[in-house]
């Protein structure tokens, strides 16, 4: 530990690392710690922090505007992706990588001797860290307070913060385990713990980036988003980069109560865990580019698309972002957006999201063909394909029934 004269901290002002600066240096021989906060989009709770983070022991804090960097790398190639763990539209976990990542960038250029964060042992984000320090800077030591410390809970730690005079903007009460970003906030903890227990949606101060169905408005709201090659260019005819679409779906959706999620998930460590997530802007968004992709996307490219969404949600969740096989998925995503180009349609009310029209250059979809009416389509040519199709089906049966008269 002597050695340790310089750490990095992921430090976001909440409850744990709030603690962590003074530890470190009761534990670490007074070292000097740096703290880091990256911005994607968490807003107010980034104020304050500078003066939080010196008053607590740290030589000084960096906050990171890395809001575009978030979602241009990392949530739009997962929303092309169509990929989602179990239900969950992933906010936490590709919000990690981009973090760990700066903060290794800041370790590097300070001289850091360890980079420091906050996650528990039980968690995910300790390995979504760790994989991504691992990737950039393979010799950094890490310090994992949470492995270390004697304190065995979020009760302790805010013993310990009382002790120390460190100031909360949580109490014993309102002490849910938060995260926040642009494109989610999440809760556990307390009465979540218990799956039996329904949120309370219409607590007030529980939800923050919308309202309730039963609290949305009587009347549906109608939103059109507009996509190039699948990534987001234009809500309702106004052109703007992705970050204020996912701002401006924030908006529209969490008005009309869009985007509540109750989750028994399971977490990579083996346990599973209850969480309730708020993402308005991206399920509408999820949805809307899945609408699109119906009618721009050949039957055998969507359902393979599908299937491999399903691992590169798991390798996202798992903090393996920085892996040849999720450039490899990546890669193959942007192979099919190439014709993911229109407009979606959607009706909002109460929580619920209606199609409501969707138009494409490229769309596949012929109304000529699939016409109940008359059309160019020859049915008699069915027979022909149905007997080739059901040869294998069709011998088999005759094979059985003349075992049987033997």
């Amino acid at each position: 530990m002597k050695d340790i004269k310089k750490v990095v901290l992921a430090y976001s002002g909440g409850l744990d690392t709030s603690i962590i600066i003074p530890w470190l240096k009761e534990n670490y021989d007074n070292c000097e710690v740096i703290a880091v906060s990256g911005d994607v989009g968490q807003g107010t709770e980034l104020d304050g922090l500078e003066e939080k983070a010196k008053k607590t022991g740290a030589s000084k804090l960096y906050i990171e505007d890395i809001t575009d960097e978030f979602v241009d790398d990392f949530i739009i190639p997962t929303m092309k992706a169509g990929a989602k763990y179990e239900g969950y539209l992933l906010g936490t976990s590709f919000a990690r990588p981009v973090i760990a990542k700066r903060i290794v960038e800041i370790a590097l250029k300070e001289g850091a001797d360890a980079i420091c964060h906050g996650c528990t042992g039980k968690g995910n984000d300790q390995v979504r860290f760790e994989l991504t320090i691992k990737a950039f800077a393979p010799h950094m030591k890490i310090i994992a307070p949470w492995r270390e410390w004697d304190l065995k809970s979020r009760d302790d730690e805010i013993d310990y913060a009382e002790a120390h005079n460190i100031p909360l903007k949580i109490n014993r009460e309102t002490n849910y385990s938060k995260d926040k970003n642009l494109w989610h906030l999440s809760h556990e903890g307390m009465d979540l713990e218990n799956p039996g227990n329904e949120p309370l949606y219409n607590k007030p101060g529980f939800l923050e980036l919308g309202v309730s169905p039963e609290t949305a408005p009587d009347k549906p709201e109608y939103v059109e988003i507009e996509f190039e090659k699948g990534v987001p260019t234009a809500v309702n005819g106004a052109v703007m980069k992705a970050s204020d679409i996912i701002r401006k779906l924030n908006e529209i959706g969490g008005k009309n109560g869009i985007g509540l999620l109750d989750l028994v998930e399971n977490r990579l460590v083996g346990m599973k865990s209850r969480g309730v997530y708020e993402t308005p802007g991206g399920t509408i968004l999820y949805h809307a580019h899945e609408v699109l992709e119906t009618i721009c996307l050949d039957k055998e490219t969507a359902h393979l698309k599908t299937q491999f969404a399903v691992k590169f949600a798991e390798l996202v969740y798992n903090g393996q972002w920085f892996t040849p096989l999720r450039e490899a998925l990546s890669a193959f995503t942007d192979k099919t957006q190439e014709t993911v180009t229109g407009k979606v349609k959607l009706k909002l009310y109460k929580g619920n999201i209606t199609n409501a029209g969707v138009w494409s250059k490229h769309s596949l979809y012929s109304e000529t063909l699939a016409s109940f009416g008359e059309s160019d389509y020859k049915q008699s040519e069915a027979e022909g394909f149905i007997n080739l199709f059901g040869l294998p089906i069709q011998t088999k049966a005759l094979l059985e029934e003349k075992r049987k008269k033997y």
